[in-house]
């Protein structure tokens, strides 16, 4: 769970932004996604694969650029 305490004279749009940032760096909504609908592990073992591909490949195009 995030959470972020008001320091003295902070006003609320640095709280909020404070808050933002530790939530996005918790990766709350990300998990939440992630979990929204369940996945086979087949079909998620599939995707992992192809990125991986696609990002080599990517690495390897500016590696001959």
């Amino acid at each position: 769970m995030v959470s972020v305490q008001m320091n003295e004279n902070e006003s609320i749009d640095k709280l909020l932004k404070r808050f933002k940032k530790k939530y996005e760096r918790a990766g709350v909504l990300k998990e939440f996604r992630k979990k929204a609908y369940f996945v086979k592990p087949s079909i998620d073992n599939r995707l992992k694969r192809s990125r991986c591909k696609r990002r080599a490949q990517r690495a390897n195009e500016e590696r001959n650029s």
